[in-house]
């Protein structure tokens, strides 16, 4: 798989014919290896080991209904009080993070109303708030680490 721009992490993965798979810790089982799913890996590990974020603060891949259609997030990290605290969406390292993904993770948030989003294609990252009080959208440099987002 393609080198990303995020730190170096050791992968549990496995062969099963025709599929190359790997550990996903959130999932808590194996999942396909897909360009995609390596990104999504990557930030796992990088929000957990990098940010402090617990797994078990996390979900992945799950569905959600947005204007009645049922949708599926990437990834959504959940606060202390449980509520959705950040949004992420990941794309290959080969798609351009264009303004049609920020509008898919903007779909999405209507749905769930979190303070911060983050896309990435493992190469580069978009990292924002969403300030409700003036409907703007504050891109931000940096991630903070979980304890630094829940305040």
């Amino acid at each position: 798989m393609q080198s990303l721009n995020f730190p170096v992490y050791e992968f549990k993965t496995r062969v099963i014919p025709g599929q190359v798979q790997v550990f996903d810790p959130v999932r808590k089982k194996y999942v396909a290896l897909t360009p995609e799913e390596w990104v999504r890996q990557h930030l796992i590990r990088y929000l957990s080991e990098d940010k402090g974020v617990p797994l078990h603060m996390m979900a992945v891949e799950r569905g959600l209904k947005v204007n009645g259609l049922t949708q599926r997030f990437d990834l959504v990290i959940f606060g202390s009080s449980g509520d959705p605290l950040l949004i992420a969406e990941c794309k290959a390292a080969t798609v351009v993070l264009s303004q049609e993904v920020f509008y898919q993770i903007a779909r999405y948030n209507m749905a769930l109303k979190v303070q911060y989003f983050l896309i990435s294609n493992g190469i580069t990252h978009h990292f924002g708030r969403v300030n409700y009080g003036s409907g703007t959208i504050e891109l931000r440099d940096n991630i903070p680490d979980y304890h630094q987002m829940r305040l």
